[in-house]
């Protein structure tokens, strides 16, 4: 085929670029595998991006791809991509650990939703992606088993808590990944990894199958080198589960048709109280920078406010490890979890398995969720926290009436160094600060690669209407139409 001499470099092409080649047989699925597992053996030992790989398993689907193209049957757009899971995600017959000691050996015996959904479309799954345990971090420095490596940077992180998908997009190592994202855990990591990030509207895509950190928050979406691909994936992934309760009943439009370059009539608000928060010089001029080409390509682009936006933070850092609380309750050495093979009675068993399953971090937010949950703080915490988060959706209802779309920096800094945060648990969670509120309002939100400072990629955030992903679409695809971010490649020492 005439794409073996292009073999090498596949890895850095897009799946609406892979697809062309596909269809019109210059290259083979088989062909395209072989040059992303082969990038994988380059610089997986650099980069560690995967707890899992699943190779035998991604040559025998794509060369069941290869099979229907010969034959002349239908493809999907996603038909021999190589895709990579987060492994929060449960893949039946694959190991499926949350990157967590306590599920270290758990092969689940059936897929999530999303799973099935891209098996479906004929996607290649090249394996299960390294993050911060059970998604609880901003850094991927959390996982029990290895720290995942910035692309950009060997010594930085690459965010979290999704930092293997994100490291494995941006290192040519997966042409796609899934992510999940409770407050921020797919926009940060790919704002730190110079990649396009998407949490959809709460509850546009199943979480069944997906291993459970803060339910009312939590959200499987996609990373993407570009925004194309991101709208691909959504048409994919998205729909209504009725294994979800949560799941939306709405049809799923086809998100490629809104990808427009053209912003003119678009109004545009940025959040004033996020733009007066410490954030790095560098991150501020390249958003502000953002700021001024939406408005010379036609947007009109003025200042919102949302007041209730500095409670953002402790009010998700006290609702999410609440429920983070209920839901690790599961994990006890009889139910789920490997148990304590000494333990002498129920009660040392769940003790001593939950001693050496947890990391430090989990532990930490199970007795933060425990203490806002007890009896005498219920309402001083909890209940207030809940009343809060009411407002802050409220901010953001209000300034919908006014702008169809908001603008703010994806986080405050670039991607930090491994251990400088680590010893300052409020340090990390404050790399959260401009993704969390979506989180809280359960509204959509995109972060697009918009410039470096100091050779380190800074990412934009786009927030929409609820179930507005159409116009953060077109407004990103517009931005990466007009600039050549997206384009990028770190080149791995």
């Amino acid at each position: 085929m005439k794409g073996r001499r292009n073999q090498l470099s596949l890895f850095r092409l897009t799946a609406h670029e892979l697809h062309d080649l596909l269809v019109k047989k210059e290259i083979s699925a088989q062909e395209l595998s072989e040059s992303i597992f082969s990038r994988i053996g380059s610089v997986e030992d650099r980069i560690a991006a995967y707890i899992t790989l699943t190779k035998e398993r991604a040559f025998e689907c794509a060369r069941a791809v290869d099979r229907q193209i010969q034959n002349g049957g239908e493809t999907s757009p996603l038909s021999g991509i190589p895709i990579a899971l987060k492994d929060n995600i449960c893949t039946g017959g694959v190991r499926t650990t949350a990157a967590s000691k306590m599920l270290a050996d758990f092969i689940p015996p059936y897929s999530a939703t999303v799973v099935k959904k891209l098996d479906a479309t004929g996607a290649v799954v090249t394996g299960k992606t390294n993050m911060d345990e059970f998604a609880m971090g901003s850094s991927t420095e959390n996982s029990a088993f290895f720290p995942t490596k910035n692309p950009w940077n060997l010594e930085r992180a690459p965010g979290g808590s999704s930092g293997g998908s994100a490291a494995a997009v941006a290192s040519g190592e997966a042409v796609c990944a899934l992510g999940s994202d409770t407050g921020g855990s797919i926009r940060q990591p790919a704002s730190f990894c110079g990649v396009v990030g998407m949490k959809p509207t709460y509850g546009a895509v199943s979480r069944y199958g997906v291993i459970a950190y803060a339910s009312s928050f939590d959200q499987v979406g996609p990373i993407t080198k570009d925004v194309t691909d991101c709208a691909l994936m959504l048409n994919a992934i998205c729909g209504h589960d009725p294994l979800d309760s949560m799941s939306l009943k709405s049809d799923v439009p086809d998100y490629t048709s809104h990808l427009v370059n053209g912003v003119r009539g678009l109004k545009i608000g940025v959040p004033e109280e996020y733009m007066s928060t410490e954030m790095d010089s560098g991150v501020r001029a390249a958003v502000e920078k953002a700021m001024a080409m939406f408005g010379s390509l036609g947007a009109t682009v003025d200042y919102a406010t949302l007041p209730h936006s500095s409670y953002a933070l402790p009010v998700y850092y006290i609702i999410a490890p609440a429920e983070a609380s209920s839901n690790m309750a599961r994990f006890d050495g009889v139910r789920y979890g490997a148990g304590a093979g000494d333990a002498e009675d129920v009660i040392d068993l769940f003790i001593k398995t939950r001693s050496r399953g947890f990391g430090p971090e989990v532990k930490r937010r199970i007795m933060l969720g425990t203490y806002a949950l007890s009896a005498g703080y219920y309402d001083a915490y909890y209940l207030k926290a809940q009343k809060v988060r009411t407002l802050i959706k409220e901010d953001f209802d209000r300034a919908f009436l006014k702008f169809d779309l908001l603008l703010s920096p994806t986080t405050p800094c670039t991607a930090f160094r491994f251990g400088e945060k680590t010893d300052d648990p409020y340090q990390m969670y404050l790399t959260d600060v401009y993704t969390a509120p979506a989180n809280l309002a359960g509204i959509p939100a995109i972060t697009i690669p918009c410039g470096f400072a100091e050779g380190m990629p800074v990412g934009l955030q786009l927030m929409g209407r609820h179930q507005g992903e159409a116009t953060l679409l077109r407004a990103a695809y517009t931005f990466e139409q007009n600039t050549d971010y997206h384009k990028c490649f770190p080149e791995i020492g």
